[in-house]
């Protein structure tokens, strides 16, 4: 089982689309796939129509086992379940605080379900926190997407820093730009330039387009109703860039 967090310490970057629409386009390809929604936003939950069980919290999630199991719910897609997540995951941080080996509660959980899925794609909460370091621990892919602009690739540079400062795995941290927009002169110079000096960006580019933000109102992945558009070709080709990383 492969996990996939997309991740940013910021948001607004194009995050939970790319992992609706990754996980989709898994699921529709005959991968097992679980989106593991750990925002308490709960944007993912929200586009997939799912409804969180009554009786959900963080306590079960890092439970693992047959308690995180009872939380999973089908979406309408064959092939996709959901992680549903709750306002009360803002507390996810006191909750792993307090058991042993904090770090490592998440990947411990989820690889409870080893056998029941082959790819876990997470959504990740948008701040650095025991959350975060727990994710990141999990992930075999941490993906971070990046808009072509000087804050945001700032933003990717403190990620790094980060992640060597407290020693967390980087062998696994990829990037790729999102909600680009290359008729402006300065996000094609970014684009440009960023994929010619940091090997660590996939070369397919998602840009800013109005069918992602139907994304909304439809409820639904971009290939449901929209998948002969230019962001459902580049998220197609993000995905392939993906499978071949994790071969």
């Amino acid at each position: 089982m492969k996990v996939i967090a997309l991740y940013n310490i910021k948001g607004g970057v194009g995050k939970t689309a790319a992992a609706v629409n990754l996980a989709y386009l898994a699921a529709s390809e005959g991968t097992r796939t679980l989106l593991c929604d750990l925002d308490p936003q709960a944007a993912a939950t929200y586009y997939l129509r799912v409804r969180a069980p009554k009786r959900h919290g963080s306590k079960r999630l890092i439970q693992g086992g047959k308690a995180l199991d009872r939380q999973i719910r089908e979406s309408n897609f064959p092939g996709l379940d959901l992680l549903p997540a709750k306002m009360g995951f803002r507390n996810l941080d006191l909750k792993l605080d307090a058991r042993k080996r904090s770090r490592r509660r998440l990947a411990e959980s989820l690889h409870s379900l080893t056998g029941a899925y082959e790819l876990v794609v997470i959504d990740a909460p948008p701040n650095i926190t025991l959350l975060s370091e727990n994710i990141i621990e999990a992930a075999d892919l941490l993906l971070c997407p990046v808009i072509p602009t000087t804050l945001s690739l700032r933003t990717w540079d403190q990620l790094d820093r980060f992640l060597r400062k407290e020693k967390l795995p980087r062998d696994g941290l990829r990037a790729f730009f999102s909600m680009a927009e290359r008729r402006k002169k300065l996000h094609a110079a970014t684009i440009r330039e960023t994929l010619d000096s940091d090997p660590r960006f996939f070369p397919s580019v998602i840009p800013m387009s109005a069918a992602v933000e139907r994304m909304g109102p439809e409820r639904a992945p971009l290939f449901v109703y929209d998948k002969r558009s230019v962001a459902a070709r580049a998220f197609r080709g993000l995905w392939d860039d993906i499978q071949c990383q994790l071969r």
